[in-house]
């Protein structure tokens, strides 16, 4: 016997107008520019952090030049009502060149706990480093290449060779029993998920730190890549880089720390 219920689509996008949601094609206009974009995971209808990916896509999208904060509200508003309380889904809220405001639903892959890293060797990939969305095109199409080889994610360089990010991830590492961050100065963008551990270990009494690191300094290491959609992943190999250090078992039960944050949509 087949099974004939319909299948979910994987990605719908809908514009904002007159107040409501009005399905688009999948694909944008090519005319229209990414100017902010903000994504977080929804598992069966929890979410963490939400608050703080609000802060972020308003606060960018009033920088950008979009001026009216009450569309900005309803627009969110409208947006976290819009999602599904059942499946993982991995929702992106945009603001375009033309101002215009879009949700694009899409389904979340499987979690996965660990990752394959590899240093961006080429140049400089972001234009506009700080804001989440101008660079999102150019860094996911360097990423999927890098996918293409075995890797998950990049890691981007300042031009001294100091690590400052990945291209959709924030790189953490542990040394000395303490957890470690490139400096605040580096320009990147803010990481919901990257603020949310630091946050966590400064309140069970971890050392957190700056620090301005190469590759080659994290010999040894543990190292984290970090993002909204998969929250932690223990890095098992930085194909080109140092060789690591690995411990599952803090992995996954920071991972536990981060699911504890999650929250009804309802509730938020």
């Amino acid at each position: 016997m087949t099974d004939d219920a319909p299948a979910i689509p994987t990605e719908r996008r809908f514009v904002f107008r007159d107040g409501a949601f009005q399905q688009l094609a999948a694909v944008p206009d090519a005319r229209q520019r990414l100017l902010v974009a903000d994504s977080w995971l929804v598992d069966e209808g929890r979410v963490r952090a939400i608050d703080l990916h609000r802060d972020r896509f308003v606060g960018s999208a009033l920088v950008s030049g979009f001026t009216d904060r009450t569309q900005l509200d309803l627009f969110w508003q409208a947006a976290l009502d819009a999602i599904p309380p059942i499946h993982r889904w991995f929702p992106r809220v945009e603001l375009s060149s033309r101002h215009e405001l879009s949700l694009l639903m899409r389904l979340a892959p499987a979690a996965s706990a660990t990752a394959a890293l590899a240093t961006h060797l080429g140049e400089e990939p972001r234009r506009i480093p700080s804001v989440k969305g101008p660079d999102l095109e150019r860094l996911t199409a360097l990423r999927n290449a890098a996918r293409a080889s075995g890797v998950d994610d990049l890691v981007l360089l300042t031009n001294d060779g100091s690590i400052v990010d990945g291209t959709t991830t924030a790189i953490v590492w542990w040394r000395d029993g303490a957890l470690r961050m490139p400096p605040a100065d580096l320009a990147r963008v803010d990481s919901v998920t990257a603020r949310t551990i630091r946050v966590l270990a400064l309140a069970s009494g971890v050392e957190v730190a700056e620090e301005r690191a190469t590759p080659t300094d994290l010999r040894g290491s543990e190292v984290w890549a970090v993002n909204a959609l998969y929250g932690i992943r223990l890095v098992t190999e930085w194909r080109g880089g140092p060789p690591l250090s690995t411990n599952a078992a803090r992995s996954r039960a920071w991972q536990r720390r981060l699911d504890a944050l999650a929250r009804p949509l309802g509730d938020v």
